[in-house]
């Protein structure tokens, strides 16, 4: 007979967790903001990633020995100490996207137990918010490779809905492991000859020196790309494409294909029922039934805080307007850069990711109200100042607050003092302040923002202040930077 008292054991290792005498690991996390405690001996035996990790780090001269996972946030990484001491997680009133990027983090640490279980409760219970998020988890399990049982439950949505992933913006960056599992399906509704469209596609975007025109390629580029292809074309059914598109697709290619396929592909041209020596796979199964367009449900939303009617409120400020645009008539698209939940709140992270970038809106979601507040600036981004803090002049710039839930009203205020619109904060005191609109209106540190006097005032004084009803300091849930691009 054998007894266990796991519950027992657990309780006394959390406590071990939360004695503060006899550590000797500390693990910095969200840059560094916040750390924890941990000791060595059980880092090292509940995850092979530590043990690796650990040997390589020196102690310092208090015999501590500390790592940096600046990416982590504090949240989550308490999640997972309390998992490593007593084997409990508790997902109660927990938000789907903490679920995904635990699951996520457990795989960094190589805790398999912990992220297979978590990669089943998403499949099994939160499948429409991985609907929901498609592009999102699509991206990143692929980088990962671990999570087989996402992989299969991502590629029979897109096998059916390939429009999801070969007509993204961000196709050419897919992984190769991602592209080759797909074309491994019977089912991948597309026709043969499309799919080595985006097959060759993709492998010249992973060679961006290969010349524009092909009349121009030499042996050694098709070399190349056939070598970068070499996972991918095994895949081709090119029995099962016409001699129309052989011709036109195939054969402007033909040095990448071996030399015994290609003469198989031409024999099977005029002697379609003579054997050959290729491998020849089946054609694809066709689904009968006419395949639905593609639904809202598998649209990853493109903010958290504004909505398409929000976007086409700003870009008809954006154009000077007196009517505002309809959703389906907005000029701009409104491409994601930052976003607090995901990126951090640090303000040294704004001036981090959006330097460089011109013609950005800010938005903001103010804490415990129905606000949403924001600027524009057409001008750069720029954090490379060594100096004074640098003002910069434009009459196109504004601010706003946007009508949400009880916020009946949006309201806008154009720059008044032009010379002052907007601020790049001196290097030195970046990691507090973040942007600038006039005078008042900044991001200055952790969830936090400011509102003084407005040099942005068309309305009334400080109309922000008398929106919000708060003080001059106030905390937000969330904020998000986007870059304006015009359609073409």
């Amino acid at each position: 007979m054998t007894l266990k008292f796991f519950d027992k054991l657990s309780q006394n290792l959390i406590e071990f967790l939360n004695d503060k005498d006899d550590y000797n690991v500390v693990v910095e996390v969200e840059n560094k903001e916040k750390s924890f405690t941990a000791h060595s001996n059980v880092l090292k035996y509940r995850s092979s990633y530590f043990r690796q990790k650990l040997e390589n780090i020196q102690p310092n001269e208090n015999n501590i020995k500390i790592i940096t996972k600046p990416s982590i946030s504090a949240k989550i990484f308490e999640v997972i100490l309390k998992y490593i001491y007593g084997g409990i997680v508790n997902l109660e009133k927990v938000e789907t996207r903490f679920i995904f990027d635990l699951m996520l983090i457990a795989n960094e640490f190589e805790l398999m137990e912990l992220s297979n279980k978590l990669e089943i409760i998403l499949i099994e219970d939160k499948s429409s918010w991985l609907k929901t998020h498609f592009s999102l988890v699509y991206r990143t399990i692929f980088v990962k490779e671990n999570f087989k049982n996402l992989e299969s439950f991502c590629n029979d949505i897109v096998v059916k809905y390939p429009n999801l992933i070969f007509d993204s913006s961000d196709f050419a960056f897919l992984p190769e492991s991602s592209l080759v599992s797909l074309l491994k399906r019977d089912d991948l509704q597309m026709k043969e000859a499309e799919i080595w469209d985006y097959v060759i596609k993709w492998g010249i975007a992973q060679n961006p020196t290969l010349p524009t025109n092909l009349g121009d390629w030499t042996k050694g580029n098709f070399l190349t790309l056939k070598t970068t292809l070499q996972q991918c074309l095994p895949h081709i059914r090119y029995f099962h494409i016409t001699n129309i598109e052989i011709y036109d697709k195939i054969r402007p290619f033909k040095k990448i294909l071996d030399k015994q396929l290609w003469e198989d592909i031409n024999q099977h041209i005029v002697a379609p029922d003579r054997p050959i020596k290729s491998n020849s796979l089946p054609a694809r199964s066709v689904l009968n039934a006419e395949l639905p367009p593609r639904t809202t449900e598998l649209k990853e939303p493109f903010s958290t805080i504004i909505s398409e009617d929000h976007a086409a409120e700003i870009s008809s400020w954006i154009d000077r307007k007196t009517d505002t645009y309809s959703t389906t008539n907005i000029p701009y698209t409104f491409e994601l850069i930052l976003r607090g939940t995901r990126d951090g709140f640090a303000p040294q992270t704004f001036w981090n990711i959006c330097h460089g970038h011109a013609c950005t809106i800010v938005v903001a979601k103010v804490k415990g109200t129905d606000e949403i507040i924001g600027g524009y600036n057409p001008l750069t981004w720029d954090n490379s100042n060594i100096e004074d803090d640098q003002w910069k002049e434009t009459k196109d710039s504004f601010v706003f607050t946007l009508k949400n839930g009880n916020i009946q009203n949006s309201i806008l205020s154009r720059v008044k003092d032009t010379k002052h619109a907007v601020r790049n904060s001196h290097k030195k005191i970046q990691d507090v302040c973040g942007p600038y609109f006039g005078y008042g209106f900044s991001l200055f540190s952790k969830k936090n923002f400011n509102l003084d006097s407005l040099s942005y005032c068309d309305n009334s004084p400080n109309y922000y202040k008398k929106r919000i009803k708060t003080s001059n300091r106030f905390s937000i849930d969330n904020y998000e930077v986007f870059k304006v691009i015009e359609k073409s």
